[in-house]
Parts: C-alpha cells; structure tokens; sequence
C-alpha cells in the first residue's frame, strides 16, 4: 500500500513512510503513550532478513522460485495453531496469483524479486525486497531474542500476519517464539465498523478536534482490549462526564484537605451508618485494582473500582465529619492519594483538579454557545431572586441553564456551576 500510495503522489516510498510515522508519533504523544524502547525501520534490517531466509531454505521449510522465495507451510507442523484454523478450510479458498511460483496456493512470500518503481535490495536470489511477515520476525528475533514474553496487535492479524510469524521465527530458531498474544478489538463507528467504503472513517485527529485527549483516553480504556470499542460521540461525552467526575471528586478532596490538616492520631468514637464499609472499601482499593490489572489487564474493571472509590471520596466529603471523626479526614487523604497513584497507571488524573475542571468548562462553553460572564451574571440575578423570595424567577433561572447544559450547585459557600 505504501509502494501504490508513494507512486500515486510521485514521490519516494521511504519519504511517505517517514510521512505517516510523524504523524503517527504526534498522535501518540498529544494522547500520553510513552515511546517504545525501539523503533524498528525495516528497511534497516535486511540483511537479518536475508539471513533468516537462508536459514528457512537449509532446514527445507523455505524454498526459492524465480527470484521470490516462499514459505512451504505444510513442512511446519505447528503451522495454524494460533487462528484454530485447519489447513483444508483454508485450502479449499486458496489460489496461486498469475505470477506466482508456489508449490502450495497456502504458501507465502518471504522474499520478493524486484518490480519496475518498487524498492529492491540486493540478495542471493536476486534483486527484491522483504515480504510483509518476514520483517517483523527479523526485527523483534534482533532486538527482543528468538523468544520474547507478550505480543500485541489487531485481532485481524491473528490470520495471517501473526501466524506467518510464529511459522518463520519458530522455524528458523526452533524455539517458542511468543509466551502470551494480545489481540485487540476493532473499532466500530455508531456500531458500524469503521472503514472509508462506509463513510464513517476518521483519524485520532479529527477526534482530538472535539475531545481533550485524556477524554480519548478514559474512553478507550473504559473498555476491555480484547472487545470492540465503539465510537460515537454520545460515548465519548459519557467519557467525558466520567472523567469529570473523577476530578470532581479529587477537587473536592482538595478544598477539605486544604482547610484541615491531616492528623497523626485518627480516632473516631463512633462511626455512621455504613462508615465503616465505606472505609474498609478504599483501603482494599490497591488490591482490588490489581486484581482486575492481572485479569488480562482488565481496564473496564479496575476503572470500576476506581469509581467506587469516588463515590466514598464524595460520600466522606459530604459527611463532612472531620472534626469530629479525624479518621475521616485520614480516609480522604488515602483515597486521593491511591486514586492519583493508580490513575498514573492507566495514564490519568495527572492534571491539577480544578485547572483540569476550569478548562472542560471553557471546552464545554465554547461548544454551546455561551460565555461564562452570562451564567455569572444569571447566577447573580438567581440570588437576588432568592432574597427577594422570588423562587419561581429563581427556579425558572435554573431551569433555563439546566436547558443549555449548565448545572447549578449550591452549598453553604455559595453557588457554582458546572458543565453538565
């Protein structure tokens, strides 16, 4: 596809390449992932692919054929183990191209020979260029070992990309090549799969147009890896209502901790209600996390748990019991620490509460046209009304705000807002 798209623009393979792993790189870093420890370019691995191939052909698992070289998948026993698929379903599909020198229609290419506007390299059996599978298998048995602990990509690569792979690196090596495959699900749009014949298809760009990138972020993290995650924007305001509430929480942990110091002795006389549980519930958060974590890195379920935590942040915060029950105030300090310590796991809740709330707001105004100078203003006139006895001016007041997706808080400190 890179070789087509470079010759329909004219220009160097290699250049567009370098085009979309730019881009590419600026999404992820706009969306917080860490840079991988290496950045493999195929192009500079060549020579362990040509190397990888002899080794094939001597052990009779590879064959060369008019300047290509194929891989002979019914010399390798393991050969569909990964998919579960059986070799006479998916021979009864199989065709060799016009072109093609195979044995087998299941064979595939691990080498190429050179085509007219193609990038070639020279190798034993002429020039060409690597297939699409062997690369991999030489670029990970060089900077990972011929056997390496966990493998990742697309659940449309389970067949054939990745089960090309384990036929190569095994074969070659004739050790296990990957311990654990993770497989993710695929994205769906408005559950419909996301592609161009479809009319659906967008980029992390045009996402991140309308959504703050930790939005994007929680999103995707509130589903399992293994499941498809459907984009809509009614799930990502559901996300962003989410994480808000996460701030929220954090914010309000805040204000009480800012006006209380957190005591060395934390006896409490007597607890209320169902105190206790609430308590005992943030102090297993840590363990309950890592159980959902070590359950096929389950986010959905450790996000849950996250959630549970917030409700007793604000439970706690509503209580507002602390100079009577100092373990209250104790309780808060431990579940706004452990709620940003295993929020940084997952990449979230670094930015500081109320900057992060300050700015939904400005986001949220922008998108609904209206200014925070005139819910200032409304919210004044509201008071006013209030004193005056006014409730139905000053219901009608909330009301009209409710309306426009701007929800009125009012405790003893006075009234703020928030977008809804």
């Amino acid at each position: 596809k890179i070789i087509n798209r470079a010759n329909e623009r004219g220009i160097d393979s290699q250049a567009l390449a370098e085009e979309f792993i730019r881009a590419f790189d600026e999404d992820m870093a706009i969306l917080g992932l860490k840079k991988p420890t290496f950045e493999p370019r195929a192009t500079e691995y060549i020579a362990q692919i040509i190397a990888i191939n002899e080794r094939l052909i001597d052990r009779g698992l590879a064959y060369a054929s008019a300047g290509d070289v194929y891989y002979s998948v019914d010399q390798f026993p393991g050969y569909l183990k990964l998919s579960k698929r059986t070799m006479e379903e998916m021979q009864a599909g199989a065709r060799i191209a016009p072109g093609e020198q195979k044995r087998n229609p299941m064979d595939f290419a691990l080498w190429k020979a050179a085509k007219s506007g193609e990038p070639s390299w020279a190798s034993p059996w002429g020039p060409g260029r690597p297939g699409w599978h062997i690369e991999c298998s030489a670029m990970s048995s060089a900077l990972l070992g011929e056997t390496f602990d966990i493998h990742g990509g697309g659940r449309d690569l389970i067949f054939p990309h990745h089960e090309n792979e384990i036929a190569q690196s095994e074969g070659a090596s004739g050790k296990p090549f990957v311990k654990y495959w993770l497989h993710n699900g695929f994205v769906n749009v408005n559950q419909e799969k996301m592609s161009k014949s479809l009319g659906n298809f967008f980029t992390i760009r045009d996402i991140l147009k309308k959504y703050d990138p930790e939005v994007v972020r929680f999103f995707i993290l509130t589903a399992h890896y293994r499941s498809p995650i459907d984009f809509s924007d009614q799930h990502l305001e559901d996300a962003r209502l989410g994480l808000s509430r996460f701030y929220e929480a954090l914010n309000g942990a805040d204000e009480v901790l800012s006006r209380f110091p957190v005591p060395k002795q934390v006896p409490c006389p007597t607890l209320k209600g169902d105190e206790r549980e609430v308590f005992d519930r943030i102090e297993m958060l840590d363990e309950r996390f890592a159980e959902a974590m070590n359950d096929d890195f389950n986010t959905a379920l450790a996000i849950g748990h996250l959630f549970d935590a917030v409700r007793g942040v604000n439970r706690i915060v509503a209580e507002n019991r602390f100079e009577e029950c100092p373990l209250a105030l104790a309780v808060l300090n431990d579940a706004r620490r452990k709620l940003v310590t295993l929020g940084e796991v997952l990449g979230l809740f670094a930015s500081e509460p109320a900057a992060w709330l300050e700015r939904q707001k400005g986001a949220g105004l922008s998108s609904m046209g209206i200014a925070a100078a005139e819910i200032e203003s409304l919210i004044a006139q509201r008071l006013q009304a209030r004193k005056g006895r006014d409730f139905a001016r000053a219901d009608a007041i909330r009301n009209d705000l409710a309306s426009r997706g701007i929800e009125l808080l009012d405790d003893k400190e006075g009234t703020s807002w928030k977008v809804k």
